[in-house]
């Protein structure tokens, strides 16, 4: 259970704020004064305070720097009224992790909450590198093999160098344990750490999330907002699936490391910020610098140190230590006895491709270890555990197809100048549909459409309509159709 401060000296606020929480299940402590919340942090330090800039005597400002002296990794939220935002602001470019306006949103500040709770875990739960099997730390890197050997060799190497970073590997394989185990290793560990995912924020509102915005800046833009970049000022930003950034958006990330500033949405002045740069991708940036989907200039300016992450199938002898693991930490977990695993099963693990890698891996034994009765996980345990996995991959690889649709959609509607849009893109969506069945039939129209539920005739004619014609099909033609 998080543990929250409240330091307000309104107690109506402070009892009915802690009320609220308590019944979202965090365990509350409350201070009326910034003198009372100092010392609170100094007998127990919490998961996360929010403190009040307006305090009879030592105020907010202080009472946070005090704060921040007793331990730098304690995220701390800034309240405040609107008349003293700029106090509010000035806290968070001192390293506060965010800022919140009475009277507040309770589901606006719950989320914030959840995200501040979050970075504090991400900044002081330590990464460990190459330990035992034995150890129920959910933040390791386990492995002795060759390649990870060297990924150890390269963390050890970079972490005290300021050099910007980016982390290679698909997806599982432990990109960001390897951002914060480098950051932690780092000068800069007793900084911040903030954490952008490029995939997970839509791109409307990824800029003024990452760089903030003025007043005014465009329409809800009622007060002035500091973007992430300056929050991490000192520290280190953690730019994750940094492949699927926008354009628009990788053209600042390059000035801010060419030039160590950015400038908010509305704002007229660059802003200078000192911060460290580690950036994550599973997408082939080579073949997006081919397609004009990313800079080439920034390219070159992230990769000055590239870790590149194994899949762990060309790691099998880490797989047995690596599931030993998992059935470890699971079980406690769960607060069962560790049941083990037949050599039969183990023997299944090993032999398995894990397209999904160490998260596939560890979400299959966590499966099995749910559905098993007490006994040492057999093949059946395992193999069924790989079946669910295999079926939320799927799920999965669906939505990233309807992403890529909606992606090329929206380009095409950007830089195509068409009188009938959304007729011209149902052809076009026809046309790709109508091929692939065709292709998949090797050109034999009645199968391709049998496999699309339409009548003979109906496919004939979109085949016409779409010019639509296949060397195999014409060769068969005499005998197949």
């Amino acid at each position: 259970m998080s543990q929250i401060l409240i330091v307000d000296d309104d107690d109506q606020l402070r009892i009915s704020f802690a009320k609220l929480l308590k019944e979202e299940g965090y365990d509350i402590r409350t201070a009326p004064t910034g003198e009372a919340g100092v010392e609170a942090v100094a007998q127990q330090v919490p998961d996360l305070t929010i403190l009040d800039i307006r305090l009879p005597g030592m105020n907010g400002l202080e009472a946070f720097g005090e704060i921040r002296k007793l331990d730098s990794t304690l995220p701390v939220i800034i309240m405040t009224a609107f008349g003293t935002t700029d106090t509010a602001i000035e806290a968070t470019k001192l390293g506060a992790f965010d800022y919140i306006l009475k009277p507040f949103d309770i589901p606006a500040v719950l989320k914030l909450i959840e995200q501040a709770l979050e970075a504090g875990r991400l900044m002081r739960s330590r990464v460990e590198v190459n330990v035992g099997p034995d150890t129920v730390n959910p933040d390791v890197l386990i492995g002795s093999s060759e390649v990870m050997q060297e990924v150890y060799k390269a963390i050890g190497r970079v972490a005290s160098t300021d050099a910007t970073v980016l982390v290679r590997g698909e997806s599982g394989t432990g990109k960001e344990l390897v951002a914060r185990a480098t950051y932690q290793h780092s000068q800069r560990a007793d900084k911040p750490f903030v954490v952008i995912n490029c995939v997970a924020i839509p791109e409307t509102l990824l800029e003024s999330e990452l760089f903030g915005y003025e007043k005014g800046a465009f329409t809800g833009a009622a007060n002035r907002r500091v973007g992430k970049i300056e929050q991490a000022n000192g520290g280190t930003i953690f730019l994750d699936e940094i492949g699927d950034m926008p354009m628009s958006i990788q053209a600042k990330i390059l000035r801010l490391i060419q030039e160590k500033s950015v400038e908010r949405l509305g704002g007229d002045h660059p802003i200078s910020v000192d911060v460290r740069i580690i950036a994550a991708t599973n997408r082939n940036l080579e073949k997006l610098i081919e397609e004009e989907r990313f800079r080439e200039d920034l390219y070159y300016r992230l990769k000055v140190v590239t870790v590149n992450l194994p899949l762990l199938r060309h790691r099998r002898g880490d797989i047995p230590v690596l599931c030993d693991y998992f059935l470890s930490l699971f079980s406690k977990e769960m607060n069962i006895d560790n049941p083990g695993i037949t050599d039969e099963a183990k023997e299944l693990v090993e032999k398995y491709t894990w397209p999904g890698n160490v998260r596939e891996l560890g979400n299959s034994i966590k499966k099995a270890l749910i559905f098993s009765s007490g006994y040492p996980l057999q093949p059946a345990d395992v193999s069924n555990a790989i079946s669910c996995t295999k079926e939320k991959e799927v799920a999965q690889s669906t939505v990233s197809i309807e992403k890529a649709a909606r992606q090329w959609v929206r380009e095409i509607l950007e830089t195509e100048d068409l009188k009938d849009s959304f007729h011209n893109l149902m052809d076009r969506f026809g046309s790709v549909v109508i091929g692939e069945a065709l292709s998949l039939t090797d050109g034999n129209r009645s199968q391709a459409a049998k496999l699309l539920g339409l009548s003979r005739p109906t496919l004939q004619s979109k085949t016409e309509k779409y010019n639509l014609v296949f060397e195999t099909s014409v060769k068969k033609s005499s005998n197949s159709d």
